[in-house]
């Protein structure tokens, strides 16, 4: 990978955003020292000042000498936060909103309508670099995209989409890492029902669980094709799945997801 020649400010440095950070190093996407990260209290941020990225509480400050600018705070925190960098703004300086439910357009109304805005919605798996990001925008450059692409592609997979699915991004990728990660929990409960020790149970079926997603990643296959060979003629495996089922597994989950994306629209308000 051709090493990034610019700077990146990071604003709002939690677990995304630092993710993302280390995600860059890893990757020789770029140095430490071309790494700004921000937030209110700094001191939380000193491992990584030791290990080379720029620490600053200033948002101000770095954005004023970055190339990238990547907007990670809560949509509660962001109208302050772009008031607070909107006097030092460049000219055709790259946004990467992680926002959830924030439009491009959105940030262009408070920055000004030069600046280029890409959406990326990544999820927690970022931090170990197995992230689901989903990439969009309304009007930005194509080699800025691919730049935001090639980001975010340290950290994980990246698929672009259209900007009026992110909110269904947020749904079905950042918030569907809760829904696996709760069934993944229901089915070690269920092992300790049928006799495992909770420890035994859990690690059974979190590695049942990856069996059955790197399945489907490397096979290329899709799920029903999988269920179809591990389900035999009046047996126990088909009977286990109609019990979920007539107790509405499948349609909990779509529901489920619909109703997150319903919520993800609605974290931003524009005032």
């Amino acid at each position: 990978m051709n090493p990034f020649k610019g700077s990146i400010a990071i604003l709002g440095s939690g677990n995304i955003g630092i993710s993302l950070a280390k995600g860059l190093i890893k990757a020789n996407y770029a140095l430490p020292g071309q790494i700004s990260l921000t937030r209110r209290n700094i001191t939380n941020l000193n491992a990584l000042a030791e290990q080379g990225f720029v620490v600053s509480a200033d948002n101000a400050a770095v954005v004023s000498i970055a190339d990238i600018v990547v907007l990670a705070v809560l949509p509660q925190q962001l109208n302050q936060l772009l008031e607070q960098i909107l006097p030092v703004i460049k000219p055709n300086q790259l946004f990467i909103s992680v926002v959830s439910g924030v439009s491009c357009a959105d940030i262009r109304t408070k920055l000004g309508e030069t600046v280029q805005v890409i959406r990326a919605m990544p999820n927690t798996a970022i931090a170990i670099g197995q992230s689901m990001t989903c990439v969009a925008t309304d009007q930005a450059d194509p080699e800025n995209i691919q730049e935001v692409i090639r980001m975010f592609e340290t950290v994980g997979a990246v698929v672009k989409i259209n900007e009026d699915l992110m909110t269904s991004a947020t749904a079905l990728c950042a918030c569907g890492i809760a829904f696996f990660l709760r069934a993944i929990r229901a089915a070690s409960q269920g092992g300790v029902e049928i006799g495992f020790h909770a420890d035994e149970a859990l690690k059974m079926a979190v590695q049942t669980a990856k069996g059955a997603a790197d399945l489907l990643l490397q096979m290329q296959s899709h799920p029903e094709q999988e269920i179809d060979k591990v389900t035999s003629p009046k047996g126990c495996t088909i009977a286990g799945l109609n019990e979920m089922e007539h107790n509405g597994f499948s349609s909990s989950l779509i529901k489920g997801i619909k109703l997150s994306a319903a919520k993800a629209g609605a974290l931003y308000t524009k005032e």
